[in-house]
């Protein structure tokens, strides 16, 4: 077996949508990026990659390239697990914590653990979703911003 781990953050800005882990979640702002943004998708593809030694999201999705303006995070997640697989290994499990201080990730979650499940080509209960606040400090907890965390297990296939 082989772990690796995945962090994200981005600004929050514009209208939206806000989306995490593929899902749209009610909020006031979206988040400023390349793509969609989706900091929880985005730390699990850098999980993934990091669990089979693969590099990272910018090693295959840079941000300087225009063809990622706008894209579907859930794409990239898609084209990462193909990635993985043709690597050799399968994914066991995997653990999301989404970092905001005003979102509220409950409502949301069980639709976000299915959504991943389909791209990840695994089973809900393999897909774990949870969150946290920073009690009002730094940058997330002054709502400027949304981070996540990820972690991902992969074993040989």
């Amino acid at each position: 077996m082989r772990v690796g781990f995945g962090f994200d953050a981005h600004r929050t800005g514009g209208d939206g949508p806000l989306k995490l882990a593929g899902i749209e979640v009610a909020a006031d702002q979206g988040l400023i990026g390349t793509s969609d943004a989706d900091v929880a998708v985005h730390a699990l593809i850098d999980a993934l990659l990091g669990a089979a030694a693969l590099g990272d999201i910018g090693t295959y999705f840079p941000s300087s390239d225009s063809r990622w303006a706008g894209a579907d995070s859930l794409d990239l997640l898609g084209e990462v697990v193909a990635t993985v697989t043709a690597a050799g290994y399968q994914i066991g499990s995997v653990d999301l914590t989404i970092v905001a201080q005003n979102v509220r990730v409950a409502p949301h979650r069980e639709a976000m653990r299915a959504r991943l499940a389909e791209v990840l080509a695994t089973t809900v209960d393999s897909v774990s979703v949870k969150a946290t606040t920073t009690d009002a400090l730094g940058f997330l907890g002054r709502d400027e911003g949304i981070g996540a965390t990820a972690v991902a297990v992969v074993q040989e296939a």
